[in-house]
């Protein structure tokens, strides 16, 4: 986040709280451009947010009074400058529902301690879905006030151009339009004078103390009942068994029928055209994120999505006929360009240490988290000028044993090796996933790879931590 950003949202704090800001914590980065920043003071803490988005901020800002105000669990809003896009939201801490859900073992005892904490996140989604209506003026909905056809096409479309394609499936253009207009206009005569929540999943629920709290609702609107429990269930990567997913939404139903009177039949087929829809946004927006983005944390959710994708044409029906569609569907299933990111990432803080060339650019961050750190070797004896280090690396005996004669690296390298073990420690304690350092030099050959390589031995015995160690322009050059 921008200094001047920062500097805006102290100063929005400091009036709000009457106190001196001590501490900022940068957040990790989200699904979203939202930009997140926690503020310390002695006695108060916030979330401030920036989002360049004015209309988007301001159907957060509103629908959080409104909903607030029905009595419904959301973070408070403290204060807002709207015209700089900023605000400040109530503290939730850092664990959220998908923590918690992934940490638990997934034996008997904590089967059953799954199920109770979905029943809870579904006992406040059904509060969201009937009060939400009576409070929400959906004249503050952004982009759109109703869940209605043009919503349902941009999402098909989103699916189309950043998952199908980018994914390399073949499809009719046509054919696959019109399976598109069948299914919305299926859906569509569904019930859809409802709270819908948007995207009502794993980590937009905050857990604190024991307390569920629900986060990023600014793109509700009116639509269907089904949508956002599709949404819940088949969350790909909280990979709920196909026993557990049917055991919620019966007892979604049975809390339903308590409200309201409906037909079964007609209820489970709505939900599983909605599930379709569902599952359709989530892999256009890991495609967008992961292909187009490259934040490589978004892919890891694919081989989750394509099993649930596979379970639902196995086992479900769709009173429809939707040929070219599901012909996309069994080519997605067997695409070998999808199956390569099937495997599970690694618990625990991963840490990734760099070497780079400044020729070339800063090493991107795939996780998805941003931040990091990034150092400058530039101003550390320089190998590479040597014509007896010319040909060589910082892999090298000659160029380890050129560097660690001066006493500025081997001070450096202390220095580095400081900052970083705080960072893990902190990490750790917050259950972080990832962290990346980098060391950039001219041409990424010496003293990056070098400095790169003395920071992976240093942390080497660290069992807290996933080691991984790139040199980046190295392995550029290897396949020149």
């Amino acid at each position: 986040m921008k200094s001047l950003i920062i500097n805006k949202l102290t100063a929005l704090f400091e009036q709000w709280a009457n106190e001196e800001l001590l501490q900022v914590e940068q957040l990790p980065a989200s699904g979203s451009v939202r930009q997140y920043i926690r503020l310390i003071s002695a006695n108060k803490t916030a979330i401030g947010c920036f989002n360049d988005n004015y209309k988007e901020n301001k159907a957060f800002i509103e629908f959080s009074r409104q909903l607030g105000k029905g009595k419904l669990a959301v973070p408070k809003i403290y204060a807002d400058q709207l015209e700089e896009n900023i605000y400040l939201q109530q503290d939730l801490g850092d664990e959220s529902f998908f923590d918690r859900i992934t940490s638990m073992e997934r034996d008997e005892d904590a089967h059953v301690k799954l199920i109770q904490l979905y029943k809870r996140a579904i006992n406040h989604l059904l509060d969201f879905q009937f009060t939400g209506q009576q409070v929400i003026d959906y004249s503050m909905a952004y982009p759109r006030a109703k869940f209605d056809k043009q919503s349902m096409l941009w999402d098909l479309n989103y699916f189309k151009h950043y998952f199908i394609k980018l994914a390399g499936v073949s499809f009719h253009e046509q054919d696959l339009e019109d399976d598109f207009r069948s299914l919305v206009s299926y859906l569509l005569s569904a019930e859809t004078h409802y709270f819908m929540f948007r995207d009502f999943q794993s980590r937009n629920i905050m857990i604190q103390g024991e307390k569920l709290y629900f986060i990023d609702y600014q793109g509700g609107r009116e639509g269907a009942l089904q949508y956002d429990l599709a949404s819940l269930l088949f969350d790909a990567k909280a990979n709920l068994s196909t026993q557990q997913r049917e055991e919620l939404l019966n007892y979604y139903i049975s809390e339903l029928s308590k409200r309201m009177h409906f037909k079964l039949e007609d209820f489970k087929n709505y939900y599983y055209g909605y599930v379709l829809i569902r599952v359709m946004q989530a892999f256009g927006a890991y495609g967008y994120r992961g292909f187009f983005e490259r934040k490589q944390h978004f892919l890891l959710s694919i081989p989750y999505a394509l099993l649930n994708l596979k379970w639902l044409i196995e086992n479900t029906h769709i009173p429809l006929k939707l040929t070219s569609l599901f012909s996309v569907f069994e080519q997605l299933i067997c695409s070998p360009n999808l199956n390569q990111f099937n495997y599970k990432p690694k618990k625990g803080l991963t840490v990734l240490i760099n070497s780079f060339s400044y020729k070339r650019s800063i090493p991107l961050d795939n996780s998805g988290n941003g931040g990091g750190f990034v150092f400058d070797c530039r101003f550390l004896p320089n190998p590479g000028r040597l014509k007896e280090y010319e040909d060589l690396s910082g892999n090298d005996d000659a160029v380890i044993q050129f560097l660690t004669s001066f006493q500025e690296v081997q001070q450096f390298m202390e220095q580095v090796e400081h900052i970083a073990n705080s960072s893990i420690k902190n990490y750790v304690e917050r259950k972080f996933s990832h962290l990346m350092i980098s060391f950039g030099c001219t041409g990424g050959q010496h003293r990056s790879v070098f400095c790169a390589n003395q920071l992976a031995k240093r942390l080497a015995t660290n069992k807290d931590i996933n080691l991984e160690l790139r040199h980046v322009e190295m392995e550029i050059q290897q396949k020149i």
